[in-house]
């Protein structure tokens, strides 16, 4: 009875189990099965049809698609595991899975604001109750401490205002982390200048992160910046739900939301760094940071001062000897027209002064010419005129 208790047996299975050992000694534990076929083990003949089956239908399938047409479309009811040991067993070894690589783990930075991963996410954030938008989201590899906001898509102006917002509440990171995206890397062939440079070409983000010292690193996979991957999968579950008890279905009414949920949600999941002390830097003085986090497009001063931008034309009133300017597009929608750093002053022109057009003037025929008697076409010689000149002449 004790021993049953101890290895959670019945008394009966426990004498019968001392009966064993008595006759067979150690031996007398084993299963009685063992060694022997299985009573519930597929026909050799069923087995001999489905690699039959495979071998003339199937080759190029793996092991879960083949079982499951064996099954839809023979009735030979058999699992995909079962197929794999049979398909080993014969040597078709084609499905075999590559193996996958390496991806050692990374520690976190020690420090608040050493690297930030950013990234935007793609999804049905409102359920339906209104447009599909991206969620541009800040985390801190130290502490995982999260920014977050909405916008309608990913690009140059959301990223830009994003990373200025995020500047102003938690200062300048040395480095940021993000993927391929063509908002942070530029996709375009370096230029002459660059090969001889060793630069590479540079997006207006990647360009603005640059002016700010803030190093920016390609992520070349998803799992490289996999902090804010699992980032997303958390949002999309609880955030997704926060929203819909909420019942908030614009993208202005969510970026309320998340400004006041956020701290909350940062007090509950952000984890203490290995140090305390913050990397980021202080923001730029003055209004240097729209300065900088603004798309910049050279172009090219006309002689009567003139600047062409988005099919609008900019008289340029400030005195200035330049073949081009730069004209800064800023986050807030305006615009500016500077050089050398140096604002210039400006107004658009309504509309360009048409061309009067000349009128059209009738063609006056031309009179026919008529040779005169000494032309040459007149005064050609025949070719038996030709040769009696020649015999003249010699």
């Amino acid at each position: 009875m004790k021993a049953g208790i101890l290895l959670g047996l019945t008394p009966r299975h426990i004498r019968r189990l001392i009966e064993r050992v008595q006759q067979a000694g150690d031996q007398g534990l084993a299963h009685q099965g063992r060694g022997k076929p299985s009573n519930r083990r597929i026909p050799e003949t069923v087995k001999a049809k489905g690699l039959k089956l495979y071998a003339q239908r199937y080759g190029d399938f793996g092991p879960t698609l083949a079982a499951e047409k064996l099954a839809e479309r023979h009735g030979i009811a058999v699992s995909a595991e079962t197929l794999r040991g049979w398909l080993l067993a014969t040597g078709v070894t084609h499905f075999r899975r590559r193996k996958r690589p390496h991806r050692a783990w990374r520690a976190r930075k020690a420090h608040p604001g050493e690297l930030v991963q950013l990234d935007g996410s793609h999804h049905d954030w409102f359920e339906g109750r209104g447009a599909r938008c991206v969620l541009m989201a800040y985390i801190d590899d130290a502490s995982s401490r999260v920014f977050a906001r909405f916008y309608d898509h990913e690009g140059t102006i959301p990223a830009m205002d994003s990373f200025t917002r995020y500047v102003m509440q938690y200062g300048v990171p040395l480095a940021l982390y993000a993927d391929k995206h063509t908002t942070y890397q530029s996709p375009a062939e370096p230029t002459g200048e660059e090969r001889l440079a060793g630069t590479k070409p540079q997006s207006q983000f990647g360009r603005a992160l640059s002016e700010l010292g803030v190093e920016l690193i390609a992520a070349h996979s998803p799992q490289a910046k996999g902090r804010v991957e699992r980032l997303f999968n958390t949002m999309q579950d609880r955030l997704v739900k926060e929203l819909r008890l909420a019942g908030i279905g614009t993208i202005e009414a969510a970026n309320r939301f998340v400004e006041a949920w956020l701290p909350s949600y940062n007090r509950r999941f952000a984890v203490q760094p290995a140090h305390a002390a913050d990397l980021h830097r202080p923001p730029p003085a003055g209004g240097d940071l729209n300065r900088i986090l603004c798309i910049k497009t050279s172009r090219c001063l006309r002689r009567d001062w003139t600047v062409v931008h988005h099919r609008q034309l900019y008289q340029v009133q400030t005195n200035v000897r330049a073949a081009h300017v730069i004209v800064e597009d800023r986050v807030d929608g305006t615009m500016r027209i500077t050089h050398n750093g140096r604002p210039l002053h400006y107004h658009a022109i309504p509309a360009r002064p048409e061309r009067v057009a000349e009128p059209h003037k009738a063609p006056v025929p031309r009179r026919p010419v008529k040779p005169t008697a000494a032309h040459p076409w007149r005064t050609r010689m025949l070719p038996e005129e030709t040769k009696h000149a020649a015999a003249a002449i010699t």
